[in-house]
């Protein structure tokens, strides 16, 4: 069975090594803490080491027996991950999310012949696939919409929201402006902007606001609208704007008592300790992409959906299921050589292509995550 290192041991990247040793492969899992890697010990064809991940050198020795590598570290140890393991020759399926341009890498990738799937979670990673999937059908894509957001069943005042990754990663969705096309050209806009209602079946009503989320789908897919939007429980967009704009969330530090503290920090650490989900509390991920567009001359609607719950048998997360089974399929496409082409590939790259876009939906399926497709011709034949 394959040999697999994963570079990683957080919520994901246990989840991620757990399930690709229950399909039999030889795992080895790399992580700085020993809490995390605690949690992986004794389970079967599952080896542990402890490693700086911000150590190029010592990655490139984790992986070096590696058939198939996967990247699980904290987005700004992303990059220089990626590129340390693509220059090690090993193909490698990545959720890392880091904030540069993984095409960057693109060149190096192609030098050493090996493919790399980049950004394989669920958004960016299957909203990708379904942007990839809309233009691959369409002849025209008109607008793009994604709707993505991880929250608690429990509406708890007066954050109504809980964590499941880095408060970090959290408030930088909120603080970066949010990047998105509006007829032809990409624009910016301030993040939590554009509040709008979203109604979910047998949930309720949440809230939607602007996000910049679209990443290489900005470049890579043609359509003369996209944009990407967080859903929350409504409120919260009001909430985090009025400390972003009260300077709760600058980097730069400020005078208090005596000594100089960023205020970012301090809201991180006391955000994180508010929102941290209490253990056993169940969670939901819903991801909603509408495309519109033409094919033929004649109107289509194509739209794709994902609502995923806490598993209450494995205790797993929607999050880290959500996030973690497509970046699992993406390694088997590695494995198996189905993707054999050197580069760097998003989703969307994927996504055009029919028996790869199947696979994610089929993978998906097999673990009990149902990502649906359907399509609507509005004009009556």
């Amino acid at each position: 069975m394959p040999r697999v290192t994963v570079l990683g041991a957080g919520l994901v990247g246990s989840l991620i090594s757990w399930t690709l040793a229950a399909d039999g492969w030889e795992v080895l899992v790399c992580d700085r803490s020993e809490d995390a890697l605690g949690a992986l010990v004794g389970l079967p064809r599952v080896a542990t080491a402890r490693l700086d991940l911000g150590q190029g050198a010592s990655i490139a020795a984790a992986v070096a027996s590696a058939d198939v590598v996967v990247g699980a570290v904290p987005g700004f140890l992303g990059h220089a991950m990626l590129k340390t393991v693509i220059d090690a020759g090993k193909p490698v399926a990545d959720i890392s999310f880091a904030p540069e341009d993984p095409f960057a890498l693109d060149g190096l990738a192609k030098e050493r012949g090996v493919p790399a799937i980049v950004d394989c979670g669920v958004s960016p990673g299957l909203s990708n696939l379904a942007c990839g999937r809309a233009a691959g059908r369409l002849d025209v894509v008109d607008s793009i919409v994604i709707s993505v957001g991880g929250l608690p069943f429990r509406r708890v005042p007066p954050w109504e929201y809980r964590i499941v990754f880095s408060a970090t990663d959290v408030i930088e969705e909120y603080t970066r402006p949010a990047r998105l096309v509006e007829d032809g050209r990409i624009v910016t806009k301030p993040a939590l902007s554009e509040v709008t209602r979203f109604d979910l079946p047998g949930v309720g009503t949440l809230e939607a606001f602007l996000t910049d989320g679209l990443r290489t789908v900005l470049s890579t897919v043609k359509a003369r609208n996209l944009r990407e939007q967080t859903l929350r429980w409504p409120g919260h967009a009001e909430k985090m704007r009025l400390l972003r704009d009260t300077g709760f969330l600058r980097d730069e530090p400020v005078a208090a008592g005596g000594t100089h503290v960023a205020p970012r920090a301090v809201a991180e650490a006391l955000l994180f300790a508010l929102w941290k989900r209490p253990e056993g509390e169940e969670e939901f991920t819903v991801l909603n992409v509408e495309s519109r567009g033409s094919r033929a001359g004649r109107p289509v609607r194509l739209v794709h959906d994902l609502f995923d719950r806490t598993d209450v048998k494995t205790g797993a997360t929607s999050m880290a299921r959500t996030t973690g089974f497509p970046c699992v399929i993406a390694a088997q496409l590695l494995a198996s050589r189905s993707l054999r082409k050197p580069g760097v590939f998003p989703l969307e790259l994927l996504g055009a292509r029919p028996e790869l876009f199947a696979a994610f939906v089929e993978g998906l399926a097999a673990r009990g995550v149902a990502f649906s497709e359907t399509e609507e011709d509005p004009w009556p034949r």
